[in-house]
């Protein structure tokens, strides 16, 4: 039986398994250069910018971005990318900061932060929560990972 949108879908889902096994390929053959990749955060820093914040990579950085006026969820296109980019930028100022913390990519294309004491942070999922939600705040999930 020949279902032309069973194709479509295959061919879409295969596409995206490939971007994900890709991502972790990468990570696995040049951890640092991916870990730099996910820690641009370009629209995150740019919507920062736009209110004279500029992000520098720090715990004190996550406490401003926790104060801004969540302005972005006026825009529900917007919100999906800029909670990515909040996770990310998390996971960026706990691996710069915190000893020991490292980025991880699952298999499936997933980052994740690793702590020394082997726990993972669902740094996406985190900053999608803070995007749409307000909560958990980033510099309380800093916090968290700060502790061990």
């Amino acid at each position: 039986m020949n279902i032309p949108f069973l194709d479509i879908w295959r061919k879409r889902q295969s596409t995206e398994t490939e971007r994900s096994n890709v991502l972790a390929a990468a990570f696995e053959a040049d951890p640092e250069g991916v870990g730099a990749l996910l820690s641009e955060c370009e629209l995150l820093r740019s919507q920062a910018g736009e209110t004279g914040l500029e992000l520098d990579d720090s715990a004190a950085s996550l406490e401003a971005l926790d104060q801004l006026l969540p302005r972005w969820r006026d825009d529900p296109e917007m919100l999906p990318w800029l909670g990515n980019d909040a996770g990310l930028y998390l996971g960026t100022v706990i691996v710069r900061t915190v000893p020991g913390a490292r980025w991880h990519v699952w298999p499936g294309g997933h980052p994740v932060v690793r702590l020394a004491s082997g726990r993972e942070i669902h740094v996406v999922e985190s900053g999608l929560d803070w995007a749409v939600n307000g909560a958990p705040q980033l510099s309380q999930v800093y916090a968290e990972a700060s502790e061990g």
